[in-house]
């Protein structure tokens, strides 16, 4: 019997330590609850995603990776702005690059890349250069030719996005000089475009002071682009830009108005804000939006459809720094820009002064899901919906 006491003593702490099976289906409930995004990398863990979507990383080890392009077979091509371009690929089908080459180092800043008919395209500062039948021969410092050598070799800006737009031009920007300065030379502040072979170099586009992003609608062919707005200006102006271009021969602003209609304090009295295309959306101020991409896969829900999702590169100069995420923009159908909104953050904590990573471009992938780069980690992550639409 003087077992008995301690025996019910037992019993008790076990029934206590144990939930019941409403207990036990509330405490997983809660677990799951803390961790809604279950197939996220635990690396990421910094990250906030919206539910029923995941992170993970696709290529690890790319130093500045900037601009990507995918060739049809799968390889992901990798702009940087230090020295040298990448390639990598996912060889065992796992959805995660397993295979690096470093096709060229040595470059001046080759931000850009862009993919045409198996060819491999490389922007730097003032050159373009080109990489013939690319997959053919992948390999670590691979022969180019250079395409057009006759570009400014200003620095400033000098950083270049590149694509092919749907006529099969190759669309190169030449970023402002300066923070904002007045250039002699019209092809500083612009779009240009050439044909594939170097050729016929024109201004498409006028007034952006640094454009690091754009793209055509997918139904209309029409080509939208970020800006960046000028620094120096205070913390709250001017806002960075997204730009929808109808037709060739606009002009948006630079240097004289900002935002579409925040008159510059040194050239505004020259021209008034109303000669000039004004911004679909109007996004944050020194917020760095950069690469962009319409939300027309498939495999995203409906709530996902006509907007336009941002890489936010972050500020460097605010006294509260924002950015370091990914925004979206919804798309009217008279191709308005509306509700402005964050859709991913978390790359920066303002409160820990600590900075996680720093998004710069977006690519679909075949599957739906979306590779986003992040220049400041060295990667290249992989979005994915998980839901049911």
């Amino acid at each position: 019997m003087k077992y008995f006491p301690i025996l019910l003593f037992a019993l008790f702490a076990i029934s206590c330590s144990t939930p019941t099976g409403q207990n036990q289906e509330q405490t997983e409930i809660e677990e799951q609850a803390e961790q809604p995004n279950s197939q996220t990398d635990s690396d990421l863990y910094f990250l906030n995603i919206p539910d029923q979507y995941s992170m993970q990383v696709y290529a690890d080890d790319v130093e500045n990776a900037r601009q990507l392009a995918l060739s049809e077979n799968g390889t992901l091509f990798i702009g940087t702005r230090q020295k040298s371009v990448y390639a990598v690929r996912d060889t065992d089908g796992d959805l995660r690059a397993d295979e690096k080459f470093t096709i060229v180092s040595g470059l001046n800043m080759p931000n850009g890349v862009a993919l045409k008919n198996g060819d491999l395209y490389v922007a730097e500062v003032s050159r373009i250069l080109k990489f013939k039948d690319v997959e053919e021969n992948l390999s670590d410092n691979m022969d180019f030719e250079v395409v057009y050598d006759d570009y400014p070799t200003d620095r400033h800006h000098g950083w270049k996005f590149i694509d092919f737009g749907p006529d099969g031009k190759l669309y190169v920007p030449v970023g402002a000089p300066c923070n904002i300065c007045k250039s002699e030379d019209d092809i500083f502040a612009s779009i240009t475009r050439m044909n594939d072979d170097g050729s016929e170099l024109e201004i498409v586009q006028e007034g952006i002071r640094n454009t690091v992003g754009f793209n055509w609608h997918p139904e209309t062919n029409q080509l939208w682009f970020t800006d960046n707005g000028g620094d120096n200006l205070g913390d709250n102006m001017p806002g960075d830009e997204l730009n929808f271009a109808p037709t060739d021969g606009m002009h948006f602003g630079y240097p004289y108005c900002h935002q579409g209609n925040y008159k510059d304090p040194t050239y505004g009295n020259e021209r008034n804000c109303n000669q000039f295309t004004a911004p679909v959306e109007v996004l944050g101020p020194h917020v760095a939006a950069l690469g962009f991409e319409f939300s027309n896969a498939t495999q995203f829900p409906e709530n996902m459809n006509n907007k336009v999702i941002i890489a936010e590169h972050g500020s460097w100069n605010r006294t509260t720094p924002i950015g370091y995420r990914i925004t979206t923009v919804d798309i009217t159908a008279d191709g308005e820009g509306e509700n402005y909104s964050v859709w991913i953050d978390g790359f920066r904590d303002n409160e820990k002064d600590k900075v996680f990573g720093r998004p710069v471009d977006l690519e679909w992938m075949p599957d739906g899901s979306l590779l986003i780069s992040d220049d400041h980690a060295g990667k290249v992550y992989r979005l994915i919906f998980e839901g049911n639409g």
